[in-house]
């Protein structure tokens, strides 16, 4: 079955066309939600509100542009209004310098790690991260996103940075500091 039948049984709300898109994206999607969830768990909670929100919305794809772009959209979507939802994200105005980008060898920090400690970065500071660093999105679309100012955006950003800068630097030590002497 091709994508655009499969996406038409999907708005007349075929069942087995519902589970066969499931099948088809979950994984892709389930990437996106981990990357903006503080958890695995949260995650998985994510990856089903959003196919519901998908299903619901499916007769909304128009069939002009990339339909991976438009599920990944709602699915980000999904995702941030749960954060918005929560009184206790606060952004935090913050005047850093956005010039702290960070080197990571790949042969030093698994992705597992890496994942882990963007996952373990304040709400604020991963959401923003994750949408310009990950998903390319500019200040200004995150601004309007979060409902945040420009600012606010550029800071938090810089913010994630220097943590994870910060994280990495601390691991590369334990790690060096570990390894066997050379005699």
């Amino acid at each position: 079955m091709d994508i655009k039948q499969l996406i038409n049984d999907c708005q007349k709300n075929d069942r087995k066309a519902q589970e066969q898109l499931y099948r088809l994206y979950s994984p892709k999607l389930f990437s996106v939600c981990l990357k903006y969830s503080r958890n695995y768990t949260e995650a998985q909670d994510n990856l089903q509100d959003g196919f519901l929100i998908i299903f619901d919305k499916i007769d909304q794809f128009s069939f002009k542009g990339s339909f991976d772009g438009w599920l990944k959209r709602v699915m980000i979507n999904h995702v941030l209004q749960q954060y918005r939802q929560e009184t206790f994200l606060s952004l935090v105005k913050e005047d850093v310098p956005d010039d702290n980008e960070i080197e990571i060898d790949n042969e030093d920090i698994s992705l597992e790690y890496l994942l882990k400690i963007i996952q373990e970065l304040p709400n604020q500071y991963r959401l923003v991260f994750n949408l310009y660093v990950l998903d390319g999105y500019s200040h200004q679309e995150i601004a309007e996103m979060l409902t945040i100012n420009l600012g606010t955006s550029k800071s938090n950003l810089a913010r994630a940075k220097m943590i994870l800068r910060e994280k990495i630097e601390q691991f590369k030590n334990i790690e060096f500091k570990t390894l066997p002497s050379a005699k």
